[in-house]
């Protein structure tokens, strides 16, 4: 097998799936060390994982439009790669992938192709069903005859971030970090039911820390949150960065979040995560490693609100209607992170 001179990875987000192309990087270096791996990536997603030794990033500004676009181009213009792997079906990244020349443009299957991704690539990734994203992402090196065999993430993380982890999560008090916003709003559990779990882990001794960006949405659910708990948690959403997120996430001992960044990112540094699924299937988006402390009601709604059970649709339906996360109850909650308390010894 011939290692190429030079692979471009097309992902530009989200936070989630840029987490899960990171072993694939590791997958190239480890067996072709020599090879030269170009990462076009989004602006905040350069902000978790743009310190990845040995990788050149190109940074796709999505809010600049067509500017944007020109910029990307502007900096790969005159280059040809041996392969652009094409890792994002949405139309504004096919359009982007067109500025990018390459002899092999490898895409997704027919099943997951949409957005007129077929036109843009020459060769497709197996198709296969029943995957995690992750293991999806891993496949792109497969038609380049490597076969992703370890998934391995060390994600840099800084030592000013660990010292501000360090400082607001002081000491070795169990740590649980309360993550309640997805960028799917209807993802999102009820404040009241997070507030609900927050009092139960505060009682039996634990830490508890809310999280989250600085958006008014983000800001928002806090308040809501803060508003029903009877136990004020530490309230940090806001003030820490994507780095900071992954020092605190480190130190931790699990997580609470719907589907969305967090939960992956969690994942990658090995903290147990405790995953609300209603909306979305635990066994395609979830906690890659270990879903062992996740609340799967997936099948559930499927049958509620689609009138089929989970098996019979399509993988990777999305079933966030209004409603479904009401079919996670407090009680669920509580029974996994007793769950998880006992499996950590605490």
């Amino acid at each position: 097998m011939t290692a190429p001179a030079s692979i471009c990875l097309l992902r530009t987000s989200a936070i989630g799936d840029v987490t899960h192309v990171v072993p694939l990087l590791r997958t190239f270096q480890q067996a072709w060390p020599a090879t030269s791996l170009t990462w076009i990536i989004g602006k905040l997603e350069r902000k978790l994982v743009g310190d990845l030794p040995g990788v050149e990033f190109v940074t796709f500004d999505k809010a600049a439009g067509w500017a944007g676009m020109r910029a990307v181009h502007s900096v790969v213009r005159g280059r040809r790669f041996d392969a652009l792997l094409q890792m994002q079906v949405a139309l504004r990244s096919n359009l982007l992938s067109l500025g990018i020349k390459a002899d092999r443009r490898v895409g997704y299957d027919h099943a997951r192709s949409k957005d007129l991704h077929g036109l843009v690539i020459n060769e497709r990734i197996p198709a296969r069903t029943g995957e995690h994203v992750l293991d999806a992402i891993g496949s792109f090196c497969e038609p380049l005859g490597l076969r992703q065999t370890q998934v391995r993430w060390d994600i840099p993380i800084p030592d000013e971030a660990h010292a501000w982890a360090a400082e607001q999560l002081s000491g070795d008090t169990p740590t649980l970090l309360v993550s309640p916003t997805s960028s799917h709003a209807l993802r999102n559990w009820h404040p009241e039911r997070y507030a609900a779990v927050i009092d139960h882990a505060t009682v039996r001794g634990w830490r508890v820390a809310l999280v989250g960006g600085p958006s008014s949405g983000e800001r928002a659910m806090a308040d809501a949150v803060l508003a029903a708990c009877k136990c004020a948690p530490l309230d940090l959403t806001g003030k820490d960065t994507l780095k900071r997120l992954l020092a605190m996430l480190s130190r931790a001992q699990l997580l609470l979040a719907p589907d969305s960044g967090p939960m992956h990112m969690a994942n990658a540094v090995g903290t147990r995560v405790l995953g609300l699924h209603a909306a979305s299937n635990p066994d395609r988006s979830g906690p890659y490693s270990d879903r062992r402390w996740c609340v799967n009601k997936y099948d559930e709604a499927a049958r509620k609100y689609l009138g089929k059970p989970a098996s019979e649709l399509a993988w990777g339906s999305k079933i966030e209607r209004p409603g479904v996360m009401d079919l996670i109850s407090v009680d669920e909650v509580i029974e996994r992170y007793e769950a998880a308390a006992q499996d950590l010894g605490l």
